[in-house]
């Protein structure tokens, strides 16, 4: 017994160091790329680009602001464009509890935006990042207020069926204990670039995507286990988001590939286009969910749509 226990512990040991000395490796290699805003005691890293009025942009599930970038240059010549690392991804803090849902994200987002003296934005959301988008809509008022919301494949109403397996297994206690850190420590940038083709089918991925947008930031267990939990929580706060549409009277764009495996758009942005009068849908037949890489001009269409 003793043996197998100074197995386990060495077992242990090991896995722990290989966590903190890749941690460690992906933040030298993807240092932050904008500034650090303080909100409550916590950090959130926000990037600005360009001048004009205020565009907040908001990414998807496992990733960070980088992934932005693309669409930040092609839209700062006409606009302030703030991009945030969602709570506990990136180089931004959790805030615990309330970040499992999209709107305490959207009120910690907005309270780090009134720091950094943004007012009246347009609020853009890719993803998870466009049910925040609608959270910030709903739920912020006062002078950082959204004006318009861009949605680019972004969830809005409740699914049927389940998550893929990863999130079934991380949604419970045991599994999150085990597969995060094991994930963490061992999952390769090989194998992440594998997964590049399924999120941008039927397009192709942009050479050297997961490298230049710091994909591997997604990996430390921190970031994994918070963006765990916000999927697993997503389903329930759509359901409640789902009574509160009628309240929104802003104009709303919406982007969705008419391929998008991750976010149908016959479960998502087609039925809330009725349910928005005011709301106008772009479907893009050739696209699936990443049209902020693949289809730039279309998305960068709907936020001067939204100006005009």
């Amino acid at each position: 017994m003793g043996l197998f226990l100074g197995v386990i512990g060495a077992l242990a040991l090991g896995l722990w160091l290989r966590l903190m000395w890749r941690e460690a490796a992906i933040r030298r290699r993807f240092p932050p790329v904008g500034r650090i805003v303080s909100v409550g005691g916590r950090r959130v890293h926000a990037l600005t680009l360009g001048t004009g009025p205020d565009l907040v942009m908001i990414h998807g599930s496992s990733g960070q602001l980088r992934d932005l970038l693309p669409l930040m240059t092609r839209l700062a010549g006409r606009f302030r464009v703030t991009a945030f690392d969602r709570p506990g991804l990136g180089f931004s803090d959790s805030i615990g509890a309330e970040g499992v849902s999209p709107a305490g994200q959207a009120r910690h987002l907005a309270r780090a935006a009134a720091e950094l003296g943004i007012v009246a934005p347009l609020v853009l959301g890719q993803s998870y990042g466009g049910t925040v988008a609608l959270a910030w809509g709903l739920e912020v008022t006062g002078p950082q207020a959204a004006r318009g919301l861009v949605l680019v494949s972004a969830p809005s109403l409740p699914w049927p069926g389940q998550l893929d397996w990863w999130y079934r297994l991380t949604a419970t206690r045991i599994g999150r204990a085990l597969a995060v850190p094991l994930a963490s420590a061992l999952v390769t940038d090989g194998y992440i670039e594998k997964m590049m083709p399924g999120l941008f089918a039927p397009s192709a991925a942009p050479e050297g995507y997961a490298a230049r947008i710091g994909a591997t930031l997604a990996l430390p267990s921190g970031a994994l286990g918070v963006n765990a939990d916000q999927v697993n929580g997503l389903l329930l706060h759509v359901r409640s988001m789902q009574g509160e549409y009628g309240r929104l009277a802003l104009p709303v764009e919406m982007v969705h590939g008419a391929h998008d495996p991750i976010v149908p758009l016959e479960i998502h942005s087609a039925p809330l286009s009725r349910l928005l009068p005011q709301a106008r849908l772009t479907v893009l037949e050739d696209a699936g969910h990443m049209p902020h890489h693949t289809h730039l001009d279309a998305v960068e269409e709907a936020v001067l749509r939204l100006v005009a």
